[in-house]
């Protein structure tokens, strides 16, 4: 069945990482909770030092927040609270670190200079 949501890559949320700008990804969800940063228990200090938005600080890395939400203890009301700042969905058809395009020549570069080092070795031994 198709999702009737908005997707979201991990790199399209992780580029909302401001106080006036902020997305968090929990279980597979996107969330804005710019809004609610204000009102958060924990405080508004959003940035990769802060231990009061270890969810936020996540996604400044680029990565899923659902672990560091789940350990800070959330209450019941505090879960149906962040539904309603749910954006979208995860796309997790495309990849969260976008693969790396080595060309084959690069590729030929690399072989040819760490072959030296077992041959060199093996002569030495020799």
């Amino acid at each position: 069945m198709p999702t009737l949501t908005k997707l979201y890559t991990m790199q399209e949320a992780s580029q909302h990482n401001t106080k006036d700008d902020c997305w968090i990804v929990i279980d597979g969800k996107v969330y804005d909770v710019t809004s609610y940063l204000d009102e958060h228990p924990g405080g508004d200090d959003v940035n990769n030092e802060s231990p009061k938005w270890p969810a936020a600080n996540d996604l400044l890395e680029g990565k899923d927040a659902t672990d560091d939400f789940e350990d800070a203890g959330h209450s019941k009301s505090a879960k149906e609270l962040l539904q309603s700042f749910c954006i979208g969905e995860l796309d997790t058809s495309s990849p969260i670190i976008p693969e790396l395009e080595i060309s084959s020549e690069k590729l030929m570069d690399l072989t040819k200079q760490y072959w030296t080092i077992p041959v060199a070795i093996v002569g030495i031994s020799v």
